[in-house]
């Protein structure tokens, strides 16, 4: 066993399958600010808590950081593009896409689960910080389909 360094970490972390989310805000200048995240975890069931780590040095923390909301939208495999274009650096997120203001920010259309979220707390975590939200409401619409998926550095799909 030898100590990691950050490249030989990221390898590692790479070796656990993750679901991929869009997470979604709405700065306090109003700008829609959002961006793919894979570090979503459910927290609490009382009250119903979850979590997503964002980078500090991520080009829309500043927006996240005066949010007093956000929604997490779980994506579908279908929606590998939409994942790509908020992962994309430095594009407007938002140009040409069908989304509408909700309580707790921009609601994208056809999520697989939607998670609106009111900011519960922020936690250090090194170059990132970590952002809990209270769950007021989910939606899980009918016709599910299969998740999409992120494993070594790339999309999967369940086979």
């Amino acid at each position: 066993m030898i100590r990691p360094d950050a490249a030989a970490f990221r390898t590692a972390c790479g070796q656990f399958a993750t679901g991929v989310a869009v997470v979604t805000a709405r700065a306090r200048s109003g700008q829609p600010v959002g961006l793919t995240i894979n570090s979503f975890s459910s927290v609490s069931l009382d009250p119903p808590l979850v979590l997503f780590c964002l980078a500090c040095e991520a080009q829309c923390m500043a927006g996240f950081d005066g949010a007093d909301g956000f929604v997490i939208h779980v994506l579908s495999a279908e929606q590998r593009a939409l994942s790509a274009r908020f992962a994309t650096p430095d594009a407007d997120r938002f140009q040409a896409l069908d989304w509408q203001d909700g309580p707790c920010g921009p609601v994208l259309p056809g999520a697989l689960v939607r998670f609106d979220c009111r900011r519960h707390a922020v936690v250090d975590g090194g170059d990132h910080i970590i952002l809990i939200g209270r769950v007021e409401a989910v939606s899980v619409p009918d016709g599910a389909t299969d998740p999409l998926l992120y494993f070594r550095g790339g999309y999967r799909a369940i086979r």
